[in-house]
């Protein structure tokens, strides 16, 4: 909202307080003022002349020679280009010397030869946006009135000399839009009187019913119509003082009548609309529901198809407005209209929105009813624009009006107590204090006890519940008053939470160890939801998806890391690491909110280590992904608690897949994609896991203890076992570790065998095992024997032999 500080002066005495001073008060009081704007800054010397003589310049086809009075003696020539310019007219006159806007400084010159002594000047050239210059002028100088006096100040006729305060408006305060709402936050806040303006006239003895009747069917949406009628206008320009307050306000002129209306507009925060009585087609004003597929043609010449969804202002059959949004091409005031029909009205504000939004008509009109306006405004309103068209269009206002009224104004009584405002407010005002706050607010007050009841004028629409009375104590008296105290009681310092530690552990791991971090859609489609999930649940579908790709709530984060990897791989990078974690969401039934649970997945495709000046490349395998894992569950300090078992999962590789468990629970799984889907993909050899990171990260753990370096030697023995191609590494070792305790401290595999000189459907696995006693010095015999016990059952339980 656009609030001119000249103007607010006629409704407030603001003697005593610049506007800049203003806007601090009012934005202090909580509505915020975002910007004051000195429309004459940085412009000097510019006045009203009179061109005495124009005549066409003797060397160019374009450009006039006038002789143009300023006020100083004989007049001086100028050079001008407008092609509106005319001997008689009064324009403005940036005189040798005078700045303009962009610090223009206008100096002596010759044009084409010929002498110009300053510059005729249009009203963009003055600093005015070209959207908002009367559309006769919009090409060319601006014209004075020609009361105008010559050698006066130009930017003072045309309210330059104003500044303008831009409101910040929350959707709460419609009131302010408009200058009388404004005031009485001002009047409040400078604890002054708001004068209101001159409504009355005399009106003929002629009744407005005589000429036209009003019916609303939609009373729902339209509780009160109100049609005046004024006859004998005379179609002009508005008074200069109104063309400039409108254009200030970022509304272009047009003439008397309409801009009559849009003043109203900006005055009482009431939308009117004037119509050509004579082009009406009937006597008739008809309030209803539009037909599905009627079309209508409004003011900017466009055809709407309507809706039963919208309002429109009828001649009884045909749409004449489209209600509170925009009126029709049929019923516009023309410079021959002669009669017009002002309608003031109160129109449901979800009825206008959904017109608008629909139209795509965003109106000063349809933004003020969407809001809300002030149901006791509608009727003086509209006797304050007849009152105006009667003084300036030579209007005569003919009796009452005609109208339907079936609107049950209610103004809101809220009570508050003493004590509550001074609790909540950590204040000690006084009863006198708060009622004294209201009058400024020119609310009802009444004081009973402790308790105060207000009565909130229809005005103020956001008055509702006691809240809304704190806050208008609290603003009116002033934040920067509220004493300041300390908060009492205990505080407890914020922390992290086991899990969130930890979860910050896998994410600092995973990243050092090179994996990227992807963060991808929770939404996938139907085809996809169930791959790789690990619990096979119902699908969860959106009621209104974005598209049928993003329709499901996913089961697995694994599809969309995929996807990140077929979209690098598109683009040249094939070798790529990524991880994630999120949320999967596990169905529980209808109208039963799902379960979620946060997961963990990892993908890595094409070379895992590169080091081209060394001869290296490593592509990934299944022993990469698996060290990852490894390194993770040992930072978390689960390595003795995980176990990988061979499985099936579908859409994985059927010997290349393990299941990952916890203390013998599932948790996940890893291993490679199949070839099949790999292929689909386009991808190269991809390795996959997914774990359900609150199964990993909500075990307790044992605290971390660290050991001394042993100080005594370690003994090594190097074991080659034959055994069954179907005997995994895993198990061997688990039978290693426990045969061997509590001597043997580490058991890893070095080799693995399966060529042509093994045994048919055998295979060689070479452990590496280490002995040690922190203690003492082992014996050459004391390892013989416990090496011994280890091989006895790794020949019992696995029938495992050492390899010749």
């Amino acid at each position: 909202m656009f609030v001119s500080y000249k103007w607010l002066q006629e409704y407030v005495d603001l003697t005593g307080v610049s506007a800049n001073e203003l806007a601090e008060k009012i934005t202090k009081s909580g509505i915020e003022v975002e910007g004051v704007e000195i429309l004459n800054e940085g412009i000097k010397g510019v006045v009203v002349g009179h061109v005495v003589e124009r005549v066409q310049h003797p060397n160019a086809d374009k450009l006039s020679k006038c002789q143009v009075d300023i006020g100083e003696g004989e007049p001086v020539q100028i050079i001008c280009g407008a092609p509106n310019v005319a001997q008689g007219q009064k324009v403005a006159v940036a005189k040798v010397g005078a700045v303009l806007p962009g610090n223009f400084k206008i100096k002596k010159a010759k044009l084409r030869g010929e002498e110009s002594n300053g510059m005729i000047c249009s009203l963009q050239e003055l600093g005015m946006e070209g959207k908002i210059v009367p559309k006769e002028y919009a090409e060319g100088i601006f014209v004075f009135p020609a009361d105008a006096e010559v050698g006066t100040d130009a930017l003072a006729l045309l309210n330059r000399d104003d500044e303008v305060l831009e409101l910040g408006l929350t959707p709460n305060r419609a009131d302010c839009l408009s200058m009388l709402g404004v005031a009485y936050e001002v009047a409040a806040i400078l604890g002054r009187e708001v004068t209101l303006p001159e409504t009355s006239l005399e009106p003929l003895s002629e009744k407005a019913t005589d000429y036209v009747k009003v019916v609303v069917e939609a009373t729902e949406d339209n509780p009160l119509y109100v049609a005046k009628m004024i006859k004998n206008v005379k179609i002009g320009p508005s008074p200069l003082w109104m063309q400039t307050r409108l254009m200030s306000a970022g509304i272009r002129p047009h003439n008397n009548v309409v801009d009559i209306t849009n003043y109203i507009l900006l005055e009482y925060g009431q939308p009117l609309h004037a119509f050509d009585y004579d082009r009406l087609g009937s006597k008739e004003i008809l309030v209803r529901r539009a037909n599905d597929g009627e079309k209508f043609v409004t003011l900017d010449d466009v055809e709407r198809t309507l809706t039963a969804d919208h309002l429109v202002i009828t001649n009884g059959t045909e749409p004449v407005a489209l209600a509170g949004v925009m009126g029709g091409a049929n019923s516009e005031v023309t410079s021959d209209t002669t009669t017009v029909l002002l309608e003031a009205a109160y129109f449901n504000g979800a009825t206008v929105r959904k017109a608008s939004k629909d139209h795509g008509l965003r109106s000063e009109a349809s933004a003020r009813f969407e809001k809300g306006v002030d149901p006791n405004r509608v009727r003086v309103a509209g006797e304050r624009a007849a009152y105006l068209m009667a003084k300036y269009a030579g209007g005569e206002v003919l009796e009452g009006a005609a109208e339907v009224d079936t609107l049950t104004v209610e103004p809101a009584v809220v009570s508050v107590t003493l004590e509550k405002i001074n609790r909540v407010l950590g204040t000690g005002l006084e009863m006198k204090d708060v009622e004294a706050i209201f009058n400024r607010l020119q609310f009802g007050v009444s004081v009973e006890g402790d308790t105060v009841t207000v009565t909130a004028p229809t005005r103020r629409g956001d008055i509702k519940i006691e809240e809304d009375l704190l806050e208008e104590v609290a603003r009116l008296f002033g934040y920067d008053n509220i004493p300041k105290t300390l908060p009492i009681g205990s505080t407890t310092p914020g922390k992290l939470s086991e899990y969130q530690k930890k979860r910050r552990v896998v994410r600092a791991y995973l990243e050092g160890a090179g994996l990227y971090q992807a963060v991808t859609y929770s939404l996938t489609s139907e085809e996809k939801a169930s791959q790789f999930a690990m619990e096979k649940r119902d699908f969860i579908r959106l009621a209104m998806p974005m598209s049928e790709d993003r329709s499901i709530l996913r089961l697995s984060i694994l599809p969309q890391l995929l996807e990140v990897l077929k979209y690098n791989s598109a683009r040249q990078n094939d070798s790529l690491a990524v991880y994630e974690t999120g949320n999967v969401f596990l169905s529980n039934g209808v109208e039963v909110l799902p379960e979620e649970k946060e997961h963990l997945a990892g993908a890595i495709t094409g070379l895992w280590n590169n080091h081209s000046w060394q001869g290296e490349k490593k592509p990934v395998n299944f022993f990469v992904l698996k060290g990852i894992l490894e390194g993770l569950f040992a930072k978390l300090g689960l390595t003795e608690r995980v176990s990988y078992v061979q499985a099936q999962v579908e859409g994985m590789h059927p010997g290349r897949t393990a299941e990952i468990r916890l203390d013998g629970s599932k948790i996940g799984f890893a291993g490679q994609l199949h070839p099949s889907v790999q292929k689909d993909l386009d991808l190269k050899d991809t390795y996959v896991f997914e774990l359900s990171l609150k199964a990993v990260l909500g075990v307790e753990t044992e605290a971390l203890q660290y050991q001394s370096i042993p100080r005594y030697p370690s003994i090594t023995r190097d074991i080659a076992l034959v055994v069954n191609r179907e005997t995994v590494s895993g198990t061997l070792k688990d039978i290693i570790v426990k045969a061997g305790s509590p001597l043997l401290k580490e058991a890893y595999v070095f080799d693995l065998y399966e060529g042509d000189k093994m045994e048919e459907g055998k295979k060689s696995i070479a452990f590496s095992l280490k002995y040690v006693d922190p203690e003492r010095t082992l014996t050459d015999e004391e390892v013989t024997k416990v090496h011994a016990r280890v091989l006895e059952a790794l020949k019992e339980q696995a029938g495992a032999v050492l390899r010749g």
